[in-house]
């Protein structure tokens, strides 16, 4: 098989989620980072952004968001000219923004990274950071919850390898991920955290010694460090803006129901 890479430049600066539906798949502001295959983009994503409503352009992306989606679940590659003509039909001309902001959002929010197969423009979908949590969890139904897994560990990492679970539940409530509170993308996100990923084996959740009353905190789990590394996450925490991860684009139910109907 030939050799994979990924994009040449990184992925940045996806803005604050608004708009209904489909529209909060993204960020309303679009970043400066380039995307691959740039010679085949017939404008500049500046001039896209200007000419298209945010309204127009949010729902261009979520359609581009679902298609890889489906891509991945079938494990096909895809190209420049499927997205375009598939996706995007009679508004090619807005590809270089939509697309960027899709392969944000995918990465972002459903931890699956969008790679370049060498110079071509073909592109494969492969599991963030090589987590492989939503193959463990099933039959390529439902929608990759790994985004949400290398937001934890990356917290993890950050609070010096154990991170108290007051304040991992701090963190994930600013992106719309609340303790006890269904979430359309990832269920319940206590038993996700504190149940499923500890039973994988991704997270360890264990009392904090001497604690009374009792409290809790979050490490690596072996499942973790066996697929990937503190080093590769200190690399993904580089390429990827902070502002990005602190604006973390989550679908409405509603983006997220179309999307399960249409699979």
């Amino acid at each position: 098989m030939s050799e994979q890479r990924k994009p040449k430049k990184d992925l940045q600066d996806l803005g604050d989620t608004q708009g209904p539906e489909e529209a909060q798949l993204l960020g309303a502001e679009g970043g400066e980072a380039a995307t691959p295959s740039a010679s085949s983009r017939p404008v500049s994503s500046c001039s896209a952004e200007e000419a298209l409503t945010q309204e127009a352009l949010n729902k261009m992306v979520a359609n581009m968001v679902k298609f890889l989606l489906c891509k991945y679940r079938a494990k096909e590659p895809t190209t420049d000219a499927e997205l375009m003509n598939t996706v995007l039909g009679d508004n090619q001309k807005y590809y270089p923004v939509v697309f960027r902001q899709a392969v944000e959002c995918v990465l972002l929010v459903f931890g699956v990274d969008v790679r370049q197969v060498d110079t071509a423009p073909i592109y494969i979908m492969v599991p963030s950071l090589g987590l492989t949590c939503d193959t463990i969890q099933g039959s390529g139904q439902g929608l990759p919850k790994a985004g949400l897994l290398v937001v934890v560990l990356s917290l993890i990492l950050q609070n010096r390898d154990c991170s108290p679970e007051e304040e991992i539940w701090r963190a994930l409530s600013k992106m719309g991920v609340c303790v006890l509170r269904e979430h359309p993308i990832f269920g319940e996100p206590r038993e996700l955290l504190t149940q499923v990923w500890v039973r994988e084996g991704y997270l360890e959740y264990r009392q904090v010694p001497d604690s009374d009353p009792a409290r809790f905190e979050f490490l690596w789990g072996p499942r973790a460090f066996a697929e990937t590394s503190k080093e590769k996450f200190t690399e993904y925490l580089l390429r990827v803006n902070r502002r990005a991860f602190r604006s973390f684009p989550l679908p409405s139910a509603e983006a997220v129901r179309e999307e399960e109907e249409g699979s």
